[in-house]
This record gives C-alpha cells, sequence and structure tokens, in this order.
C-alpha cells in the first residue's frame, strides 16, 4: 500500500471508531418504568467532560406544552419543564457515567444519577437513588439521535 493510502485508511479508520464510540450524548426518549409509556425527548450534552440533559419535548398524552415545575424546591421551581436542565454534573467513570443528579420533575425531587450505555449504543439505563445505587429506581431510555 502506498503511504499516502495507508494514511488515508488510518484517518477513514480513525473517523469510523469516533462516530461509533460509545457517549450518551444525543437525543432520548425517556419511558416511564411504572408505566412503559413515553414521557420526554432529552438532549444530553457534553462539555469538558461534564454530561447534563435538557427536557426538550413532552410526550406523554396529559402533558401540558407549558408545564412547570411547580413541586421543584431549587432554581427550578416554578420554571417551564420544556428546555429545564434535569441532569447536571455527570462524568464518565469506567464504563458508568456518575457524580451528578437527575431531577424528577413531576415529583421536584432530586436524585444521584448513574448511566450506562447498552452494547448497542441504542439504549441508556438511568439510574436515580439516594444514598446507594442498590436501592434507586432504573429507567431504560431509548436513543433517537
Amino acid at each position: 500500500m502506498k503511504p499516502m493510502k495507508q494514511i488515508s485508511a488510518i484517518i477513514a479508520t480513525a473517523f469510523a471508531a469516533a462516530a461509533f464510540a460509545q457517549s450518551p450524548v444525543g437525543l432520548w426518549k425517556t419511558i416511564d418504568d411504572k408505566t412503559g409509556k413515553e414521557r420526554a425527548l432529552v438532549r444530553i450534552t457534553e462539555a469538558g467532560g461534564v454530561f447534563t440533559a435538557k427536557i426538550e419535548k413532552l410526550l406523554a398524552a396529559d402533558a401540558k406544552p407549558d408545564a412547570k415545575c411547580d413541586q421543584c424546591t431549587d432554581s427550578r421551581k416554578d420554571q417551564p419543564v420544556v428546555g429545564m436542565t434535569i441532569m447536571r454534573n455527570v462524568k464518565k467513570n469506567d464504563e458508568v457515567y456518575d457524580g451528578g443528579d437527575i431531577l424528577d420533575a413531576n415529583s421536584g425531587k432530586v436524585y444521584r444519577v448513574r448511566l450506562a450505555l447498552a452494547g448497542d449504543n441504542k439504549k441508556l439505563d438511568v439510574k436515580g437513588y439516594i444514598g446507594t445505587p442498590l436501592f434507586g429506581r432504573t429507567q431504560t431510555w431509548q436513543r433517537v439521535e
């Protein structure tokens, strides 16, 4: 193989690997762990190794497009749910993402959070918990993009 073709092949391989890298960054459909129904579209972003998530759209049939977080007790109290940051300060830690918190906008409660990607990068297990992850609840979100 000629040197230029080798370089091109290496670059193409690097870009392909980066495109398929496991990451929670993207748009996710949240699924209620109790009812199995779609609840919202949430976008996870990353800046400087820190992951956050905002609600982009409410999907539940009973959701009001102008809903506010009247149960919240922090700076998000009475703020619109659409556009709200519900996950903060999460960092990659080996195969999981944790160290931050997640808000249940329905109850206003804030929980510690742990994220784990499925092997196909299409599902995300989102565990909210108090104390230890053994005693939390897990929702499985589905990747939209």
